[in-house]
């Protein structure tokens, strides 16, 4: 993607930094450390540190470092324990990565605030012991077959029908949606975001922002952050971010225009250079004509493009993004009819025990002349309440499977209800895998998306 001008001359100065030191006299061990910066904006910045072990296997570490200036601060990191006193900066493993073998490695990564010049750190120690040492060779290409989904697929772009990866081959993402991230903050964190990505195996992360039911419209300011926040951790992960602007009540986009432009311009600018960002521009739009939906997907999209000319962008259709099903059309109306811009996918969503025969078979049709994204869907009725209906889920997913069509379940929340993968009280814990937490709807999802996935490289 257009990396930002703003960030380029600052990042050329800070990129790819290796920190190497002449070594003390009796070193019991020896590591490395690639620490790299890798966005920066006004008075904040993300940094990935790679810990190499050169010496005997490590069970059990810290990694500390300490600032020249003072003037930075860890807000918020992943991978590792993380504390700070004053200018100093402890890293302890967790379970995961506990053990370092001999070449072993640790990537880790934060997001912080600085004052000042932010100078990169002089010394890092591994248990204590300098880290001195150095590789020698290059080191060999990563598998793909170990690589992330984000590592392996690289930028997205949209080719034909289907949803393509950096070698112009179809992928389908699967993955989970948060719910209202003004209403269970608390369950988008380290921990979540770590058993969401190494233990459901996620491919992408959809963050729902809504506008309304305060939302968006009562902190503009805070709303935005939180957003990037995730689509930071999503990235550390190697998992994609879509960013949902998640308009419900009212349904017509259009109400929410201005807050779109200012939103979208905000989040692709300071985004721009991340190949991990996909744009949902209108969650579920309702008691509005499809020429309403296409006018503001016609003017919001231009706005996205300005600063952020790559990414894939999801457009919302018509009866709750049921491609105007739930209220009495069909596709025709889209295919007859498409939105004005390139590199852009439309939404289809379905409650497997409220949607079944008529809905997919939309979809079958549809799947052929248009590029679909499920953005969002439930396994139980449109309420998100009642019974796990396993006999429609199964169908649906098996169809999407076939179609290569993407798709993220609502919801990776413990909500008290049926569509949550999580069983109340479980957002208080650090437990967000083992099958005393997940609910009916979380049993499956997770056992579905955790299967291998098929991603082409040639």
């Amino acid at each position: 993607m257009k990396r930002l001008l703003a960030l380029l001359a600052t990042c050329t100065m800070l990129l790819g930094l290796t920190v190497l030191v002449s070594p003390p006299a009796a070193a019991a061990t020896g590591c490395k450390v690639d620490y790299t910066i890798t966005n920066q904006w006004s008075g904040g910045f993300q940094a990935g540190v790679k810990v190499t072990n050169l010496g005997d296997p490590v069970s059990g570490w810290t990694l500390k470092w300490t600032w020249p200036d003072g003037g930075q601060k860890v807000t918020q990191g992943w991978n590792a324990t993380w504390s700070q006193s004053g200018s100093t900066v402890s890293a302890t493993n967790v379970d995961w990565n506990r053990t370092l073998a001999t070449g072993g490695a640790a990537d880790l990564g934060f997001a912080g605030t600085f004052t000042g010049a932010n100078p990169k750190p002089s010394v890092f120690t591994l248990n204590g012991v300098a880290c001195t040492g150095s590789v020698g060779g290059e080191e060999p290409p990563p598998d793909p077959g170990t690589g992330t989904p984000v590592g392996i697929n690289g930028q997205l772009k949209v080719c034909g029908v289907y949803l393509c990866n950096q070698y112009n081959r179809p992928v389908q993402l699967r993955g989970m949606s948060t719910h209202g991230i003004q209403w269970f903050s608390r369950c988008y964190n380290n921990a979540s975001l770590d058993a969401l990505a190494k233990d459901w195996k996620s491919d992408l992360f959809r963050i729902a922002m809504y506008v309304q039911e305060s939302g968006y419209e009562t902190d503009p300011a805070g709303f935005t952050s939180r957003v990037n926040s995730l689509v930071d951790m999503a990235e550390a992960r190697g998992m994609y971010a879509l960013i949902d602007f998640h308009t419900l009540t009212p349904g017509d986009p259009n109400y929410n225009l201005e807050r779109a432009k200012t939103f979208f311009a905000s989040v692709a600018a300071r985004n721009a250079d991340k190949k991990n960002v996909i744009y949902e521009i209108a969650n579920e739009p309702n008691g509005v004509s499809w020429a309403g939906i296409k006018s503001y997907a016609e003017q919001v999209i231009p706005v996205i493009r300005a600063a952020d000319p790559d990414a894939v962008i999801i457009v919302g259709t018509r009866g709750w993004s049921s491609l105007g099903v739930s209220d009495g059309s069909n596709e025709t109306e889209v295919i007859n009819n498409p939105v004005n811009a390139s590199n852009i996918m439309y939404a289809f969503h379905f409650y497997a025990a409220s949607h079944k025969d008529t809905y997919r078979a939309a979809v079958s049709r549809a799947a052929t002349k248009l590029p679909l994204f499920v953005t969002e869907f439930g396994t139980v009725t449109y309420t998100g309440g009642g019974a796990v209906d396993r006999a429609s889920s199964t169908a649906w997913l098996d169809l999407l499977d076939q179609l290569k069509i993407g798709y993220t379940n609502w919801t990776y929340s413990d909500a008290d209800e049926g569509s949550a993968a999580f069983k109340p009280g479980t957002c208080n814990g650090t437990d967000y895998s083992s099958s005393g937490v997940l609910t009916e709807s979380g049993a499956l999802l997770k056992s579905r998306i955790s299967t291998p996935d098929a991603f082409p490289t040639s």
